[in-house]
């Protein structure tokens, strides 16, 4: 049961902390293009080398009456940085699990990833599958029905992205934010993430004179 005294407790706590959130997922996905996107609003094509180690930058989200605040780390997705990377695991309360929808070796890798995560992450981190690169449809070869039934597959949240053209960028980071105050004030929701709950429903053709 949720009390006043509780939720008072909490937004207290919650607003003194930061949320450790991590990009993962194979080296050339877009992590850190993702990043920039978010953090500065723009596209720099070509610019970035393949990040080594761990670069991070902070960012506060306005969730409701709350300021969430999150330390947003980029991380490498070379082989020889993995371990770099398990090391930060189980710091994070959030993780964000990229690949490219244009390369079917990153999508099958998210198994592996996801694997780690599970290995090295604390239970209850919040847990988003991103399928970066959406605007370059005309190379696609992952379709977003495999991006939605792995997702559901290890109950997690999924969108598809394009870090190029911002689409649904700022709207991954929001959802996060959104599931760290909910997971966090224990409110009694299922715990896991549904696809309708960040896409929207599609539409039914109206029917005359009926109700649903």
């Amino acid at each position: 049961r949720v009390t006043l005294d509780s939720c008072v407790s909490f937004i207290l706590y919650f607003k003194s902390q930061e949320s450790i959130t991590i990009l993962v997922g194979d080296s050339g996905v877009g992590k850190t293009s993702l990043l920039v996107q978010f953090d500065q609003g723009k596209f720099i094509p070509g610019s970035f080398s393949a990040t080594v180690g761990i670069g991070f930058t902070n960012k506060v989200l306005a969730v409701d009456d709350l300021k969430v605040r999150l330390q947003i780390w980029d991380t490498a997705g070379q082989e020889r940085f993995r371990s770099v990377t398990h090391a930060y695991y189980r710091d994070a309360q959030a993780l964000l699990l990229l690949y490219d929808i244009t390369s079917k070796s990153s999508f099958d890798n998210t198994r592996a990833w996801l694997t780690e995560i599970h290995e090295y992450a604390q239970d209850d981190v919040v847990i988003m599958l991103l399928g970066n690169k959406s605007d370059m449809a005309s190379a696609r070869v992952i379709r977003r029905e495999e991006g939605e039934k792995l997702a559901r597959e290890y109950g997690v949240i999924f969108l598809e992205t394009s870090a190029k053209t911002g689409l649904n960028v700022d709207e991954a980071f929001m959802t996060v934010g959104k599931e760290l105050v909910r997971r966090s004030v224990q409110l009694p929701v299922e715990h896991r993430f549904h696809l309708h709950d960040v896409m929207p429903p599609e539409k039914e053709p109206s029917v005359c004179c009926s109700f649903r």
